[in-house]
């Protein structure tokens, strides 16, 4: 009788074993292919609370420049656009705004790269202090600018190349 209730303990053990590998291959494979959700920084630009709707990872806050007078659009020489240079999407030239860029396989990026070496939400491209700036957002095979790797937020002078899984791009004016 013992031996037919260990059994029977076990199955169930087993069972729930299995389905609980089960779940953690659906959750994998959900993350993988939608990505992690994110807060979402206010439109303010401080920490604080987070939005429920997901959104690439919350930028660091750049530190307040002192006043100085505003830059003419053609005089002070910061890049005005994102060229592709290699990859599927060659030759594709993006306007560069103000705001910060994302770039990754999301539907949610503002720049969306298919591409099997290319993550989720793979890097940043953001305007700090008055120069842009690439991060990588813990990609995992890396974002690399003039044949670097990238590992913190790192100025992009104008014509270097950052290369993003098999895709290259250049800043330019």
């Amino acid at each position: 009788m013992t031996s037919a209730l260990t059994l029977l303990v076990l199955h169930f053990g087993f069972l729930a074993v299995l389905w609980l590998f089960v779940f953690v291959i659906v959750f994998a494979l959900r993350s993988d292919l939608f990505g992690q959700r994110a807060r979402k920084m206010p439109a303010d630009g401080t920490p604080g609370k987070a939005s429920s709707t997901a959104t690439a990872p919350p930028a660091p806050a750049p530190r307040a420049a002192p006043a100085a007078p505003a830059p003419t659009p053609q005089g002070d020489g910061r890049a005005t656009r994102l060229v592709i240079t290699k990859g599927a999407k060659a030759g594709l030239e993006m306007p560069l705004g103000d705001g910060p860029l994302t770039i990754g396989r999301s539907q949610e990026s503002n720049l969306v790269i298919r591409d099997d070496y290319t993550s989720t939400h793979h890097a940043r491209l953001m305007l700090w202090n008055g120069r842009w700036v690439v991060q990588d957002l813990d990609s995992t095979n890396g974002t690399f600018l003039a044949g670097e790797r990238v590992s913190v937020p790192t100025p992009v002078p104008t014509g270097a190349t950052v290369t993003i899984g098999q895709t290259s791009f250049e800043l330019r004016r």
